[in-house]
């Protein structure tokens, strides 16, 4: 699909609703990503919600990480998958990003629960197996967030690129909502043959695929769409201006800064 030329007009800042804002892996422009200071700061910001990345230590623990490595976020290097919860806790997860932040760590899901409870956070679960883990990871992330889940609270939105981690999902937790997270799109029939499957309440899409066309394709289905990473708070109310229904962002203060 084309981009839509509203994508590109100007618009005001003001018509930004502050539920139209996701903290991306956190505030992730403002402490390390996918740790407790982000999801912290987020909500210091602001943001109603927050999505953040999960797979599972060598034996099996749920634990915030974007990359199948820890080089990048963290003063360790080697596999994820080959680190058990101690050594991962061990690693500093912080001071890649600030010195402030040394000695930060690794969270689990479980401690990560803890303090969406504390702040009043909704979230998205990404599942992000490292490769060959893809229905363990599910499992695992779906059986931790029902049984840790606070009774009362807006239900995880599960979401993943991994279709064989949410059919896994929705097999053990049908009840957790589930959104289908792709970059590019694939071929209408081939997503239409997913929703039937999968049963998502919405898309996660790269901000560059969206446009009115495919909005409005979506709801026809009865299908949020939520696009990923807007950091530009322009380009967040042209979105928005074309139903969309939230942003990721790195910097929800620049979002919510003139939000309604």
């Amino acid at each position: 699909m084309s981009t839509s030329d509203a994508v590109s007009r100007p618009a005001s800042r003001a018509s930004l609703p502050a539920g139209f804002v996701i903290g991306h892996r956190g505030a992730s422009g403002h402490a390390p990503e996918n740790t407790l200071p982000a999801i912290r700061r987020a909500a210091e910001l602001g943001a109603p919600m927050v999505e953040f990345d999960v797979k599972l230590t060598r034996s099996g623990v749920p634990v915030l990480l974007h990359d199948d490595r820890v080089d990048r976020t963290t003063d360790g290097r080697g596999p994820a998958a080959g680190f058990e919860l101690a050594a991962l806790k061990a690693l500093d997860a912080g001071a890649w990003f600030a010195p402030a932040f040394a000695r930060t760590r690794i969270p689990t899901l479980a401690e990560t629960v803890a303090l969406l409870s504390e702040t009043g956070l909704d979230a998205n679960v990404e599942i992000k197996p490292c490769p060959h883990r893809e229905t363990e990871t599910a499992a695992v992330v779906a059986e931790e967030l029902r049984r840790l889940w606070p009774a009362g609270k807006r239900p995880p939105l599960l979401s993943s690129f991994e279709m064989a981690s949410l059919r896994e999902a929705l097999r053990v937790a049908p009840d957790l909502p589930r959104a289908l997270l792709f970059e590019g799109l694939p071929a209408p029939h081939t997503l239409d043959a997913l929703i039937g499957e999968l049963r998502p309440v919405a898309l996660h899409l790269w901000e560059r695929v969206i446009d009115e066309d495919l909005v409005a394709w979506a709801r026809l289905r009865g299908l949020d769409v939520r696009a990923w990473t807007v950091n530009d708070p322009a380009h967040a109310t042209c979105l928005h201006a074309l139903g969309v229904t939230a942003v990721f962002t790195d910097f929800p203060d620049r979002m919510l800064s003139g939000a309604g």
